[in-house]
């Protein structure tokens, strides 16, 4: 597949989609607006459906464009932005199965290449940074607003560049968004280091129950149903809250369980060596060598015991 295939599908379709996966992060909400403004530019007029996102990202250009659902049944073509599968589309992987042409656009390793159409780059930091190479393949100028969304993407996922992975050219566009007038730093404390009332308290009552396991190696720490209820917490809200283990002296893995109506979400972050999308991927998830989720029904302290159990074989 070349960019060249994608780009004769963008050409030809007329109703065109964008979709990412559940419970956006900022990769996922930055990657989507940076490629609704590059259509729009483009001379298309593209849909961007995301059921919820947190309102932390209420900051980047074109949020409030963003719709929760579509009358549009068939779509000529439906384009994922940082999915790695089609089952993190949730309910709403009806858009993308019916529509004529289907395009995936990610940096995940584990990525299924579910789509008819794959670009796929897992050296890639963010799945934000790959548009870079996108739009100025297909000649479409990144503006400050998309810019900005690409930024957005990078800095959440490279948790504000210090993780493995930042390449040069990361920097080389930063400094290029300097230059056009972006205001980095501001960006930076709005997406990654302002947190939300209900972050704040989640993030207290999970570092109250942190537990070291494996002398040390693992982290542990979790929040349910309740707590985010007693904190109104809104979507997003449980964001960071795995890293609060990974910054702790001697820890290898951080795991953190958050408790949900579909049963129990699970992220895990690793420092030096253990590959934890291998842990994920027993339990039908996925992501990256150092960070990584999955979902698995049954009570917390169930769930618990299976994870720490695989974790600790990759220690």
């Amino acid at each position: 597949m070349t960019l060249d295939d994608i780009l004769e599908q963008i050409n030809g379709a007329e109703k065109i989609v964008i979709l990412t996966h559940e419970n956006p992060d900022g990769d996922a909400i930055g990657s989507s607006l940076a490629m609704y403004h590059a259509l729009k530019n483009y001379g298309k007029n593209p849909d961007i459906i995301i059921p919820e996102h947190s309102k932390v990202f209420n900051c980047l250009p074109g949020i409030n464009e963003i719709k929760t659902k579509s009358d549009i049944e068939h779509y000529d073509l439906a384009i994922t932005l940082d999915c790695a599968t089609i089952k993190m589309l949730n309910g709403f992987s009806n858009y993308f199965e019916n529509a004529k042409a289907k395009v995936c656009i990610d940096h995940h390793s584990t990525n299924t290449m579910f789509g008819d159409h794959n670009y796929v780059n897992p050296d890639a930091p963010a799945c934000a940074q790959i548009l870079i190479v996108i739009l100025e393949y297909f000649g479409i100028e990144i503006t400050k607003e998309i810019g900005t969304c690409i930024l957005a993407g990078i800095i959440t996922d490279t948790g504000g560049f210090k993780y493995s992975g930042v390449t040069a050219e990361t920097f080389e566009f930063v400094a290029w968004l300097l230059n056009k007038g972006v205001n980095v730093s501001k960006l930076y404390r709005e997406v990654l280091q302002i947190k939300t009332k209900p972050n704040f308290e989640l993030h207290r009552i999970a570092n109250n129950r942190v537990e070291f396991l494996e002398d040390g190696k693992i982290a542990y720490t979790y929040i349910t149903k309740e707590d985010e209820e007693s904190v109104q917490a809104e979507n997003g809200d449980h964001e960071g809250i795995v890293e609060i283990g990974r910054d702790v002296e001697g820890v290898e893995v951080s795991v953190f369980i958050r408790q949900t109506e579909k049963g129990c979400k699970i992220s895990l972050r690793s420092n030096d060596y253990v590959n934890v999308s291998d842990a994920c991927m027993v339990f039908g998830g996925g992501g990256h060598p150092r960070a990584a989720g999955c979902t698995i029904p049954g009570t917390i302290e169930q769930v618990k015991d299976k994870v720490i159990k695989e974790v600790a074989r990759l220690l």
